[in-house]
Formats: structure tokens, sequence, C-alpha cells
């Protein structure tokens, strides 16, 4: 059942009759264009297109048209079909991930999360970012000072407090559209009945294996997840029911391919152009559209892949009595759904089952943790507490209850109990220790998801996971454990005192405080990171907050709009550690803060972690850890996925070592002339978005702000761009200038023609649906798809859309207020433009080389046209006001009020319809063009919580590289893939060994002769050194030697003019080395110090 339309939150604000006219009272407008209703209230008049009026009556019934389709003037530009039972601006990033229906599932959904300790606290904030109907909060217990170490809600005030009671006021200022409810007392099965997941994260498996019997077989079942963290070990396990639909198992679009050829044959073969891979696998299920000749494969009829190729496939199909193809078509995946069923507790506790493994380094691990954790159960329940840290008597006891039960398992038996593990099961047993309340806050918190919408391929059922590698690697004395009365003391139960002493004096720097900033911040907070008098956390963000960080960002809130992200996120993290020594900065971290961000600064830190969202800033910071030799911590999100990397000193490869390849770009013949896709029209039409409304009265300024400086550049460069700039700014001020409404809406109305109608005629034109190339192939074979011209027509709403967005955006440009027109104006002024009738040229050059860079053609008479429009510009130039100046727009994808998406959406989907391809709602539009990255709180949250864990061992030190741990999780499969990082390649010369990480060092100031000597005594002979792209010596040049008794630091000054400031006390230079027998060495950087 879906949810209904949500009320919009806050207070209605009685409008001021000063403000925009853009906002002003709504005037009714049919999307069919033919009858306009004018006026407001509860009667009004009808003025249809011919001038005739007919009265509407009072209290119209809520099915008549006029009530249903009433748009305003600026409204026009709307979709009108967009559902606004979703705050696109809020969950935008959250959509793109899920889609509407997700959302709206979502919505109507109920869910319990008993267990409010830190684990419970983490599930509970990501199902309230994430926008469910509902979550109660079920804690009986009372706050300690031993939950602080975990729960980012608690302070030290809420001491002796229920749990949930504590909790409500701070969840629910996540988000004010989910209802944050409580329950105190105990649970009974009836109440589960309210809900459509449970989620219990501190329950005895006896009472767990009741609950769940009563979820299994209730009906509708209710999803139930039962969930722990213990120390460094978790568990997860989940049951949806008898039988759970699984609507979409991985979250991806349906692949699709586009046809070159199908054979009649049993099977057939169906080849595809080699503009992509295709992604398909044996047994996918595909349907045909567009096919010409073999028509009979249009039917929509599923047919199944035999075998997948790169760029064919085998299909199941007979085709041999088919019609014979001739072209086009294009093939689609068709996504199954799948039906799981899931067994109960009590079953699946003695059968689990295949486990989801996450590292296979461990691979007997998880059904040893299976037997531990019931141990561990046993324990409590026998003894009433959990084993004591350091206690070699509990954790013994713990042993001997897991070999009895081991033995009791007959052919399951393990051999191998692993004391040595169990007994730091045990030490930890108590603590619930906050990287992995964040790493499986972010995996049960999408099971829920998934439980609630059958979105993405569900947990199946037990996941085990450790990470003992992160505790120190020195033996621990039982005393290092004993509780310091302190809000640390269960982490301190875990690594020992001494560690929690490095943490509180480390000194960190975290760059970037978006959606993984705020995570880490508030788990190094709670870690006590930085939180001691040596210790120091620095964060910069050089962001601000906007409305779309709200459903990820947890620590913004709405009234924090436009502030400095670093800033309010360091004071949120304040307060959840009022010891945690931060300073928040507002500067770009890159070469020009490095006045900021200097030597000094880098020499003192102990770590750092990327926060970022962006490849060149990575590569940057990189570069600067690599220099500094300082560990980097990195990771990185995309929707369900995330992966985490860790750059260690000396044992693993540095972040730039590996890259990803990059994208792959259409060519620019195929965005402008031939597009096959909703990405190609998309990326067309921010490019025209871009050039029309933001370039072009930029350069039209640039030109009236100097005409003299602007005319000569473009004269000295004399060539085709020139040309082309020109003719466009005197189009801009003389033939399309616009000095009114009315011009505007004239503009936007040839243009619709321009682009939609007369390019298309003069495409087919030059390019006939029969034409050939010069090796007799059709011109328009596969991916090529044949356009066709569009009618403008009133009628058409989406034609609307696009010349009134485009119409008010123009007015902008202009600095021409958009009037309170009535409707029928805007078809009165639309009746009066005269459309000139589209005369073909004949000589039009249209690219199409895909190599093709610029669309503009040289000539050999640009320099006379150049000179010519010059005249002309000036002239126009004369009969402007001094002061006239346009307005550029720069694009804003996040405003839906601003008519750039409506614009936009409509140039692609005017666009997508002249070629035939499928058209996209504003939503979908935005993502693409506005190249939104897909992002929801749980991958966030399990991102951070095990770069966390990594923390740890790096603060310790000493452990080795198969200590550390890179991850690659995808959450909507779900998969986990962890693995020990890639060591650094290593160059051997002699006796002498390095790596990228090492850089050599000369102190003293030397002369040149003296750091030749120095590399001579290394058994190199250097034969270049340079000084940035400045040749400091040669040995081929002989003047370069009358520089041997020179200071390096004065030829980089002399020489390449380097200006180094004071901050600096050192220079770098790259050295080319050969050896004795003339064969290059490639030898590390070299560091100058010359104070």
């Amino acid at each position: 059942m879906l949810p209904r339309k949500r009320p919009l939150e806050g207070e209605a604000v009685k409008e001021s009759e000063s403000e925009s006219v853009l906002k002003k009272s709504r005037l009714c407008f049919f999307a069919d264009s033919k009858n306009i209703c004018v006026g407001s209230g509860s009667g009004s008049q009808e003025t249809n297109i011919d001038g005739t009026k007919s009265v509407s009556l009072e209290n119209r019934n809520s099915n008549d048209s006029c009530t249903r389709k009433e748009l305003s003037i600026t409204e026009m530009a709307f979709d009108v079909g967009k559902s606004n039972d979703i705050d696109e601006d809020l969950h935008s990033r959250q959509l793109a991930v899920y889609g509407r229906e997700t959302m709206r599932r979502l919505f109507a959904s109920n869910i319990l999360v008993s267990g409010l300790q830190g684990l419970g606290a983490e599930i509970a904030k990501n199902l309230i970012l994430a926008g469910v109907k509902s979550v109660t909060l079920h804690d009986e217990g009372k706050v300690e000072l031993w939950d602080l170490s975990s729960n980012f809600i608690f302070s030290e005030n809420d001491v002796g407090k229920n749990r949930a009671l504590s909790s409500i006021q701070k969840l629910q200022e996540l988000n004010n559209a989910v209802v944050v409810s409580t329950l105190t007392t105990k649970l009974t099965k009836e109440q589960l009945s309210e809900f459509q997941a449970v989620v219990f994260t501190d329950i005895s498996l006896e009472n767990a294996v009741e609950f769940n019997e009563y979820c299994h077989n209730h009906q509708p079942p209710i999803a139930f997840i039962k969930t722990e963290v213990r120390g460094l070990f978790g568990n997860c396990f989940c049951d949806f029911g008898p039988e759970f639909t699984v609507f979409d198992v991985d979250g991806e679009e349906p692949h699709t391919g586009i046809i070159a050829s199908i054979s009649n044959d049993n099977p057939a073969l169906v080849s595809c152009v080699d503009d992509e891979r295709l992604e398909f696998q044996d047994g996918d299920l595909v349907v045909f559209s567009e096919v010409h000749g073999m028509t009979e494969l249009n039917d929509g009829k599923p047919r199944k892949i035999k075998t997948a190729r790169p760029y064919s496939f085998i299909l199941d199909e007979d085709t041999t009595s088919f019609g014979r193809y001739e072209k086009g078509g294009i093939v689609t995946q068709v996504k199954q759904p799948k039906v799981l069923n899931f067994k109960p507790l009590r079953d699946a506790i003695k059968d689990p089952g295949d486990f989801l493994l996450c590292d296979f380094s461990k691979f007997d691990r998880p059904p040893l943790l299976h037997l531990a954790f019931q141990s561990l159960d046993k324990f409590v329940s026998e003894l009433g507490h959990f084993p004591v840290a350091g206690s070699e008597e509990d954790a013994q006891r713990l042993i001997s209850i897991t070999s009895n039960l081991n033995d009791s398992l007959g052919d399951a038996k393990l051999d191998d109990i692993n004391p040595k593990l169990l007994r730091h099961f045990a030490f930890g047993a108590r603590a619930v220790l906050n990287p992995m309340a964040a790493m499986f806050g972010g995996i049960v918190g999408q099971e829920v998801v998934k439980a609630c919408s059958g979105k993405f391929h569900p947990l199946f059922q037990f996941f085990y996971f450790d990470s003992v590698e992160s505790l120190p690697v020195e033996p621990l004395d039982p005393s290092d454990f004993r509780p310091l009365n302190s809000r640390y003391d269960a982490q301190i139960s875990v690594f020992g005192s001494k560690l929690q002493k490095r943490l509180e004096d480390a000194k960190v720097f975290l760059v970037g405080s978006g959606a993984l900033g705020c995570e880490f911040l508030k788990n190094l907070a709670l870690m006590g990171v930085s939180c001691g008098n040596q210790g120091k956390l620095t964060v910069t963000d050089d962001d601000v907050i906007e409305k779309s960080n709200l459903s990820r960002q947890f620590l913004f809130r709405d009234w924090n709009i436009g502030q400095a992200k670093s800033v309010v996120a360091a004071s949120a993290a304040s307060s959840i550690n009022p010891h945690l020594r931060i300073e928040a900065l507002q500067n770009r971290v890159g070469p020009e803060t490095e006045n900021v961000f200097d030597d000094t600064f880098w020499e003192n830190l102990n770590v750092v972690i990327n926060a970022l969202d962006n490849v060149s800033a990575r590569l940057y910071v990189d570069q600067r850890c690599l220099y500094f030799q300082k560990p980097l911590l990195e990771s990185g999100t995309l929707g369900a996925k995330c992966n985490t990397q860790m750059v260690i000193p000396h044992l693993t490869e540095n972040y730039g070592a590996s890259r990803d390849p990059p994208e792959k770009q259409a060519p620019m013949c195929t965005v402008h002339s031939f597009p096959h896709n909703i990405d190609h029209c998309l990326t067309w039409a921010r490019s025209e978005f871009e050039g029309l409304l933001e370039k072009m009265p930029a350069e039209v300024n640039a030109y009236l702000s100097n005409p003299a400086e602007y005319t000569s550049a473009m004269r000295n460069a004399g060539d085709a761009q020139a040309r082309d700039n020109l003719e466009r700014i005197l189009e801009c001020l003389d033939r399309e200038r616009c000095e009114s409404f009315q011009d505007c809406i004239a503009w936007a109305r040839l243009k619709f023609e321009d682009y939609f109608a007369n390019r298309v005629k003069q495409l087919t034109y030059t390019f006939p649906e029969d034409a050939v190339t010069s090796t007799g192939v059709p011109f328009w074979s596969a991916p090529k798809r044949f356009p066709r011209p569009l009618q403008f027509s009133t009628d058409d709403p989406s034609h609307l859309h696009f010349l009134v967005a485009a119409s008010i955006l123009r007015a902008q440009t202009f600095g021409i207020p958009v009037p309170n027109w009535p409707p029928e104006k805007l078809a009165e002024t639309l009746d009066r433009i005269v459309v000139p009738e589209f005369q073909p040229k004949k000589d039009a050059k249209i690219v199409t080389d895909e190599r093709a860079t610029s669309l503009s053609a040289a000539s050999l008479d640009d320099a006379v046209v150049i000179n010519e429009l010059i005249m002309k510009l000036e002239q126009v130039r004369q009969k402007l006001s001094p002061n006239f100046r346009m307005k550029p727009i720069q694009f804003e994808k996040d405003d839906d009020t601003n008519y750039h998406m409506d614009l936009i959406a409509g140039l692609a989907n005017m666009r997508a319809r002249n070629y035939g391809i499928p058209e996209v709602d504003k939503l979908k539009a935005k993502f693409i063009a506005g190249r939104i990255i897909p992002a929801i709180a749980t991958s966030t949250a399990m991102s951070t919580g095990l770069v966390c864990l990594e923390f740890y061992k790096v603060i310790n030190g000493g452990h080795k590289l198969e200590d550390y741990r890179n991850t690659f999780a995808n959450l909507a499969l779900p998969l986990f893939s962890m693995a020990e990082p890639v060591p650094p390649k290593t160059i051997k010369y002699k006796d002498m060994s390095w790596t990228v990480w090492d850089r050599w060092i000369i102190k003293g100031n030397p002369t040149l002769g003296e750091l030749l000597k120095w590399l001579e005594d290394k058994g190199l002979n250097a034969y270049s050194i340079s000084f940035g792209s400045c040749l400091l010596y040669n040995s081929m040049f002989p003047r370069h030697k009358e520089r041997m008794d020179k200071k390096i630091v004065d030829l980089a000054r002399e020489v390449a003019k380097a200006e180094l400031p004071p901050h600096r006390h050192h220079l770098d230079i790259v050295v080319a080395c050969e050896d004795d027998e003339d064969n290059d060495i490639d030898i590390p950087q070299i560091s100058v110090y010359f104070n």
C-alpha cells in the first residue's frame, strides 16, 4: 500500500505584494491549450482561443479538467505530471539509487528498532534519513557511561535515563517527516504486528526465536532482523518470510544493445554494434524492438540468451522461418523478480546453509563465529553477565562452552575452534565499538530497506564479520583492559588504555565534511580521537550546506542551509564529545593553499583521512601524503557501492598508482547530429543551455566591457572560433536581441523551430534516408537513427513547457521582468510570430568524423569576415546604452523553481522525440545532465566504519601489510570483498632499493657540484637536473659546468625564477641518472634543504 501525499513541512507564510511576479496569483491554463480559464476564486470565466467566453461554475467537481490542470503562466514551464509526494530537493541523491516506487514503499513502512546502544542508534539514524514512515525505538535499559563509546546521541547528562527516551529528540531532528516514537516496557509478540520490519540488536537467542516465529508465520510476514556487535565481532540474521519476492536484484538499469544483424538460424546469432561491450549474461531474458525485416521479434515476448559474448549472443530461438533482417533494432534485458524462501531462526541456527563470505583469507571463520555467538548467548544466560575483559577464567569458560557445542555437531563438527580467537572474542564481548556499529548500522539499515521495498537482494541469511587484526600487535596485560570510569571504557576493554592514549593525542587531517566527513567526525569523536591535550583534528571544506545534503549528511539541519559545512560539522562533532580538539577551515586543499597547509602542517600529522567527492582532489592529497610519508585512509561511495583503500607509507602502493580507465565520451558528431540514447540528448541539452545562457552572455559582456581589446584579440586569433564568437555576439545584440517578454517568447518559438525542425530537415536533406557511404554501406546504419522534424503545437504540453522555460530564462539574461500575463496573451503572442519557411542549404557542412573536436570549419577568408563582423558590431554597440550588460545564468540543478532543469529536460526530450529515443522525466534528466552522484546513508556509514577499523591499526603502528584491508562492497547484492592492499613497486640498484615512498634528502644548502658528488658516491651519474619545468643542469651544455659552485637554491631563483616563500625550507628537484654502463636509473625525487 502506498502512502498518501505528505503534507508540506513548516507554516504557511502570507506573501507580500512586493514579491516576485513569478509567485503571483495562479491562473488557470488547460493543458490542451484550447481553453484558458482566467481568474481566481470560486467562480471564473473561461476564454476560448476563438475569443468566446463561458462561465465556470462555483465549487467545481474535483474531476473537472480546469481544476485538475490549472497552471499559471510561469508554471507552464514545469512538468505537470510530476509526482509531488516526494521532496525531490531533499531526496534527489537517494532517488537516484532507489527510484520513486521504492521511495513510496519506504514512506509507507513502519519499523521497530529494539536496543538503543550504538548499533541500534546507527540503524535508526540511517532509516530516519532514508525517510520511512515511522521508527519506533524500544529499550528498557538505562544509559550508562559505557554507552558513550559508541552512541552519538547520548551525553553524560543522559546517564541513568531510559535509552529510548534519551534518543528520541536528536533522532527526530534528522527528519521531521518521519514519526519517531518510543517503547520503554517489555515487548510482546502482538505488538510486532504494527510493523513491516523489526530489528533486534540486544536480545537473547531464546527470545529471538520466539519473536521470529511470530513474524515468520504472521500474514503478511513481518521482516525480522537480529544483529549484534561484540567488540571486533559482529553478525546479522535476516528472515523476510517463507516467500519473499525481490523485484530488482541489483538495482542496475536493464542492459541494452543496438542490433547490427540477426541470422535466420536455429539458434539465431544476434550481433550488436561495437559501440560498447554488451553486459548480458547466459540465461538473461531480453526483448526486441524497432527491428526492421525480422519483425516477428518485435512482439514484446521475453526470449532467452543461450550464450553471451562481448558484442553478440546466441538467442535460444528458431528464426529460420522469420523475415530476413534488414536494419535497426534495440535489444533490452528483462529483469526478472526472484522469490526467496527464508527459514525461521530456529531452523536456520541448526542448518545455516552457505554463509556470506567477506574475506577469503578467513574462509573457515563464519562457521566458527556461528558457534561462538551461540556460546556467548549460553554464557550470558547461565551467568547473567558478559565475559569480563582480561578475565582468563571467563575466556576459558566461553572456550569450554564452544568446545562442548562443537562436539555435539556430529559430522558438522569443526576441526579447530581457535581458542586464541575465542579469547579475543570473550575479552571484548560486552563492548559495542563505534566503527563496528557504523559498519553494521549501514548493512542492517540497507536490509530493512530491502525488506520494505523488494529493491536489491537481501542478505540470505547469516553474515559474520570480525576485524581481530585491528587489535594492537603487542601483547596486552589484563590490567590494560581495566575500566577508567571514562566514556571510552568500552573501547579500552578491547584495545587497552595505551592505544586509547594514542588515539586521544593523534593529529588528524580530515579533508571534506560532506556525507563521508560527517560520518567520520561522529566516529572519531566517539573513539576519542584528538580529544587529549596533545591531539588536534583539522577539518576543511570550502562548500556550504544545501537542502539535498540533509538526507545523508546527518550533522546538518535545515536551519544550517547556506552555512559553511566544516564549521557546522565541527560544532556538531564537539557536541557529541565536548573534549574534541577540532579546528574547522574553509579552504580547498590544493596547490593554491600550500601557504595554509604548509610543510610544518603536513609534517606534524599522524594520519590523513579523505572524505572527498572528486578524483583530482584525491590525487593531490595522495601526492602530499606520499611526499610527507603520511598514512592516507581513502574511501568513496556510489549508490549502494562503496570502497576503501589504505595507503600506508612503505607498505602499500599509493592511491594514484592505479586508476580507473576514463569514462568513454561520445564523439562530438554523435552528440550534435547522430544521438542514439537519452544521454547524448541530455549532453547536448546541457551544452546548449550553457552556450545560450552562460557562455554567450559572458562573451557579450567581455566585448562590451572592453571592445577594443576584445576585437583585437579576435583579429589576432583570426580563426573559425573567433569568427563564430563574433557572429554569435552580433546575433545576440542585433537580430536576436530581446527588449520585451514578447521578444523572448518569439525567440523561444524560433529556437524550437531551429532545433527540432530546421536542423533535422537540413540533416535529412544532406543525408536522405536512403543515403550510402563511399563504401556502399547505408549511411543510416546502426547506431545512427534517422530523425524526423517536429511540428510545433500548442496542444502539446511538452512544447509549451520548453517554450515558457526558454522564454523566462532568456528574459533573465536581458534583465526583462516576467509579466503576470493572462495565459491568452501567450496564445496571442504565439499567433503573431512569423516562422520563416525553411530553405535547405545545398552546401551545408555537417561533421560526421567521430575524431572531430570542433564543429567550426576553418575558411580561407576568416580574417576578412572577422573584420566585417567587427565593423557591424561597432555599429550595433553605438545604439546600446553604455551600461547595458547581459546577465549570464550559471546552471544550478538543485533548485526546482529556477527553470534550469525544465529547459534542459525540454531540450533533451524534444531532441529524443526527433530521433525516436525514449524520453525521460525531469528527475531522470536531472540525474544525467546534473551529473548527480547517487548516494545513500547506508553505504556511507558502512565505508566509514570500515576505515575507522583500519584507523586503529594506523595509530597503534607496527602492523604488517597482511593486517590491513582494502574493501569493495555492494550492499545491493550484497557483496563484501576484502583483501590486503597491494605493496608498492620496488626498484633495486646495487645494494640500494627504493619505492615511490622514498625521497632522498640532502641538507646543508649544497652547491651543484656537491650534489653531483653526493650522487656519484652512490654510483650514479647525473646528466640532467630540473626544477619544475626549468632545466638547472645538463651535462650536454658546456656552459652549465660554470654553475658547479652555485647553490642549488640560487640556481632555482636565478634560472627558474623560483619564488620561494618564507615557510619553505627546501625545494624538490628531479634528477635523471645513469649507471657506468649508460643505463637509465629511475631514482626517487630529491629534496634539497637550504634553511
